[in-house]
C-alpha cells in the first residue's frame, strides 16, 4: 500500500484548513472563475459546480490515497467562509519532499491568508509528518505568489526556462502562452528564528493546531 498523508485538518490563528465537502462546490465554481486563477493554474476551465463536486467527493480522496498529496479547503474561524484551496502534489515520500500549490479568492486577497495558509501547511508537514522540503513553483510573471514564498522564507533555487503555459481569455477563447517558472524551496531549517520580535510578528507566526 502506498503511504499517504492523514485526512485531517489544521487549524491557524484566523484559518481552518479541512478536506473538501460536496457543500464546498458552488463556492469553489465562484473562486476559480476568476481571471487570475485561469491565467496561473492548470486548473479546469471552466470549473464548474459539477467539477467540483466530483473533486471533493471522488478525485481529492483518490489523490490523498494514491498518495500523490492532499487537497484542502481553506475557510475562516469567524464566517465559515471558503477563501482558499490548498493542494500537496507531486509527494516524494523517499526524500520526504512535496510541492505546495494554492489558491485564494479574489475577495480575500491582500489579508495576509495565502502565506498564514501555506505556513500552516509546512509546520504540519515538518514538525508533524517529518518532511525534509517542500517546493513552490511561480510563474515568472505571478508577482503575488512570489512574495507569499518570501514571506515564509522560501529560498529562490532558480529558474525552470519555458516549463508552465499561462493562459487569458479574449471573448471566449482562452488563449495560451509558455512562461518561465521560478522554483521555492523551504526547508525545516529556514522556519527556525529564535530571536524573531513577537511584537512584529505578522499573523501566521503561530504554531498550528491539528484537528484529526
Amino acid at each position: 500500500m502506498a503511504a499517504s498523508f492523514p485526512e485531517t485538518a489544521i487549524s491557524t490563528e484566523r484559518l481552518l484548513l479541512r478536506p473538501l465537502a460536496e457543500d464546498d462546490a458552488p463556492g469553489l465554481a465562484t473562486m476559480m472563475a476568476d481571471e487570475l486563477v485561469l491565467a496561473w493554474t492548470d486548473l479546469p476551465h471552466p470549473f464548474t459546480e459539477s467539477y467540483a463536486a466530483d473533486l471533493a467527493r471522488s478525485l481529492a480522496p483518490a489523490h490523498r490515497a494514491a498518495g500523490r498529496g492532499i487537497v484542502f479547503a481553506v475557510t475562516e474561524h469567524l464566517t465559515q467562509r471558503l477563501v482558499g484551496l490548498v493542494e500537496l502534489r507531486h509527494t516524494d515520500w523517499r526524500l520526504r519532499s512535496t510541492e505546495i500549490a494554492y489558491v485564494t479568492a479574489a475577495w480575500a486577497r491582500g489579508e495576509g491568508y495565502a502565506p498564514e495558509a501555506v505556513l500552516g501547511v509546512a509546520q504540519w508537514l515538518f514538525e508533524d509528518r517529518g518532511f525534509l522540503r517542500l517546493e513552490m513553483r511561480t510563474a515568472a510573471g505571478n508577482t503575488a505568489a512570489q512574495q507569499v514564498a518570501q514571506k515564509i522564507g522560501g529560498i529562490s533555487e532558480g529558474v525552470l526556462r519555458s516549463a508552465w503555459i499561462v493562459r487569458g481569455e479574449s471573448g471566449e477563447v482562452v488563449q495560451e502562452s509558455r512562461s518561465d517558472l521560478i522554483l521555492w524551496s523551504l526547508l525545516p531549517e529556514d522556519m527556525e528564528n529564535p530571536e524573531a520580535d513577537a511584537a512584529q510578528a505578522w499573523p501566521g507566526d503561530h504554531r498550528y493546531v491539528l484537528r484529526d
